[in-house]
């Protein structure tokens, strides 16, 4: 995957009077007296201080910094005595060079220009500093209208996941929790009981994630995992196919996305959604239980291998959730980060790269200014570099999962159509 790259707009060709006939750049040896009359030695017009070793104005500044760096040899049309004036200061350079040396003007400080860009993108580092970080309108906008499209499509209570398939658990699976009565919720979700292996019952505290994570792995009972596999999978295919159904509809909603052709949507569809699924539920997942707590149902790790799905794809999908989930994002920073996933440039079968291109920078630079304006923790400026690497994450997982489902569908053919047609490679 390309690493996500943003190119900030160009910077405006003077910040101050900085430049050519810049304030100040120069002027290191600037020792005003209020005493001295503020009249340039060169021409005699109004001086702005002391420049290269002398008082001059901004114009016999920027003349002596030319002329220094230019290798052409000047000459005088006359007689090499013009007086020089701030009316004719421009007919003979000649003169006008040899008086910026008569009054002291020296050469050996004048800037490189490498230094003088340097010295330029101090004062924006210090102004930005100094001044606050806003959103403009049209980033505002954008949001907005992002926030808009995902609440319009998504139903963060999980309502309908009771319509779908019942989630087919082994009857010791999740039996520590407190289940209430015709929701299915479990109200606790601490533990998680695993089927017993010696005849000895035992438990896994999720509240480690990393070590009963490992443990659930080593210990689980090979002919038991093969009993029980894809007794969830009807349950995942009717959630996949919602939840697919769901990231359509979003994009739809978005005008940048409406604007492409077809064939670039389905392209994009295609490459996108197994990441902006993962981010919806990253919105559910609690960080301290290991616990996916969508609504009326709870998922666990378990649930996932039950479908089918194997370790080469649940152990760096479980580090994303922790991961993300610790970053405690605001609503609209997820929804930034789907559509940043969206708008990938570089899906298989994408033709107009450079406009799904200019789409994607401009909302990676709305993210990375909207964590500037409204987050206000001294380490926020990590956190659009770490969102960054959660998005290459994902990128790192979908292969694997392509492979999982068609590999589930071979043995098990339970995978609903739309799904299939979300991960296959083939043309519309």
């Amino acid at each position: 995957m390309c690493i996500l790259q943003i190119r900030m707009s160009k910077e405006m060709e003077e910040l101050s009077p900085l430049g050519d006939s810049g304030h100040g750049d120069e002027s290191e040896e600037e020792t005003e007296e209020d005493d001295e009359p503020k009249i340039c030695q060169v021409c005699g017009d109004k001086s702005t201080g002391y420049h290269f070793n002398a008082m001059t104005c901004e114009g016999c500044k920027g003349f002596f910094r030319r002329a220094m760096k230019r290798p052409a040899q000047l000459s005088c049309p006359f007689q090499n005595a013009c007086v020089i004036t701030k009316s004719n200061r421009r007919q003979c350079q000649s003169c006008r060079l040899q008086k910026c040396l008569s009054i002291g003007m020296k050469r050996e400080l004048i800037m490189s220009d490498e230094a003088v860009e340097k010295r330029r993108l101090q004062i924006k580092r210090k102004r930005m500093h100094e001044e606050p970080v806003m959103l403009s309108p049209q980033q505002e906008a954008a949001i907005e209208e992002l926030v808009t499209a995902h609440q319009k499509t998504f139903d963060m209570t999980c309502a309908q996941f009771i319509q779908f398939r019942p989630l087919d658990r082994d009857q010791n699976s999740m039996s520590e929790y407190s289940r209430e009565p015709k929701t299915g919720r479990y109200s606790n979700p601490t533990m998680h009981t695993r089927p017993p292996e010696d005849g000895v019952q035992r438990t896994v505290n999720l509240s480690s994630p990393s070590s009963s994570f490992q443990s659930l792995k080593k210990n689980t009972d090979k002919r038991w995992l093969k009993g029980a596999i894809f007794t969830s999978l009807p349950h995942f295919t009717d959630l996949t196919t919602y939840m697919i159904k769901n990231v359509i509809n979003f994009s739809k909603t978005l005008e940048m996305f409406r604007t492409l052709i077809i064939e670039d949507q389905i392209s994009l569809l295609k490459g996108a959604t197994f990441e902006i699924i993962l981010i919806h539920f990253n919105m559910f997942f609690n960080e301290v239980t290991g616990i996916w707590e969508c609504g009326p149902l709870q998922y666990c790790l378990d649930d996932a291998m039950r479908a089918g799905f194997q370790q080469h794809l649940l152990d760096p999908m479980m580090n994303f959730h922790y991961t993300l989930r610790k970053l405690h994002l605001h609503e609209e920073e997820y929804v930034l980060m789907q559509a940043i996933s969206l708008f990938s440039p570089d899906r298989p079968g994408v033709t107009q790269h450079n406009v799904v291109d200019r789409n994607q920078e401009t909302l990676a630079l709305t993210l990375k200014t909207y964590i500037e304006a409204k987050r206000a923790e001294p380490e926020k400026h990590l956190l659009y570099p770490k969102i960054m690497a959660c998005l290459t994450e994902m990128r790192s997982m979908n292969e694997e999962y392509t492979k999982q489902v068609l590999k589930i569908q071979d043995i098990q053919p339970e995978v609903s159509p739309l799904w299939l047609e979300i991960i296959s490679k083939d043309g519309c």
